[in-house]
């Protein structure tokens, strides 16, 4: 199950990666006329793959697990302060080469461009659901070897997701009012709502469009293909899980509804959703995938940049 879980997560990303590309380079949102009216942008972040991957290390063995329920590690870049020598019998005055002295002290006199930039870990607000999720699989492999002895501790858990669940169902009654809440108060967080609809209006289209093709036709017919049974009916069943994905912006904070609709509305097995969700909810994400590529070639198309075929595909 796992095996076949994990390369279903990565056709679907892929997939959706490649739809986003051909809907980009077919609708072409990205006009140079506009650039000058948005503005410079922030400052540029360097990112490393290998921090990244290390990164990904480092949050699958958090250091505390109380804190991994609030905060993940990430590496980030700074500029390290200028030089400073500690020298004795040094007169206040300039060397000639960019440094001074001040009470006794070498100042290397360094510009932006020359200072060093080093790396630091921080921990940046965000559940670290990667090293939950392995704590919990390290943890169930190990009670269930106990056998007889870990019992007492599977029936704790079972226990305690039955009072969880309960809690759930309390909440849903009062999930269409919070959603609506959620919807309208990321709108008007959008300063000139007009103004940005006019702007990235092309640009929203496009991610639209491109996740109902990958929502309504590429997943419809992987499931048609894998069960050979209609998926209308199985989605219906995913409809309060897919408003609350909408007005949360999560996967994790949907994933308690995401169980209920699996398991009581399509009857799909616990043990397939204890571990499919959890995990599915961290590292499969269609629509990041699709919207980072989108997102990628509408930049370029911004700049009035041509990539190339083997470009397009890096971006993939």
């Amino acid at each position: 199950m796992g095996i076949r879980a994990l390369v279903y997560y990565f056709v679907t990303t892929i997939l959706a990666a490649i739809v986003g590309i051909i809907v980009v380079l077919t609708i072409h949102p990205g006009d140079p006329s506009i650039k000058d009216d948005i503005g410079s942008g922030t400052e540029d972040t360097k990112v490393s793959t290998v921090d990244a991957i290390l990164d990904i290390i480092r949050n699958m063995l958090p250091e505390n697990l109380v804190q991994a329920c609030f905060q993940q590690v990430q590496t980030v870049y700074k500029k390290a302060k200028p030089l400073r020598v500690q020298i004795s019998n040094a007169t206040n005055e300039t060397d000639g080469y960019g440094a001074f002295y001040v009470n006794n002290t070498l100042v290397l006199n360094f510009t932006d461009e020359e200072y060093r930039v080093v790396r630091d870990l921080v921990y940046k607000d965000g559940t670290n659901i990667l090293g939950l999720i392995v704590f919990c699989v390290a943890f169930g492999i190990l009670v269930g070897q106990l056998g007889e002895k870990g019992k007492s501790m599977v029936d704790f858990f079972v226990t305690l997701n039955d009072i969880v669940m309960r809690m759930v169902n309390i909440i849903i009654w009062y999930s269409p009012f919070g959603i609506m809440c959620l919807i309208i108060g990321k709108l008007m967080a959008i300063e000139d709502l007009a103004e940005t609809a006019q702007q990235l209006g092309l640009y929203m289209v496009t991610v639209i469009v491109g996740l109902l093709i990958h929502g309504l036709i590429t997943l419809p017919a992987i499931y048609i293909l894998m069960t050979n049974k209609n998926p209308v009916t199985y989605f219906r069943g995913m409809l309060q899980a897919w408003i609350t994905a909408l007005g949360t912006a999560s996967s994790s904070a949907a994933l308690p509804i995401t169980f209920r609709c699996l398991e009581e509305n399509n009857g799909i097995d616990k043990r397939v959703t204890r571990f499919v969700l959890p995990v599915g909810a961290t590292v499969n994400m269609d629509g990041t995938a699709l919207y980072e590529a989108v997102a990628a070639i509408f930049i370029a198309q911004m700049n009035n940049i041509e990539l190339s075929t083997g470009e397009v595909i890096t971006v993939r």
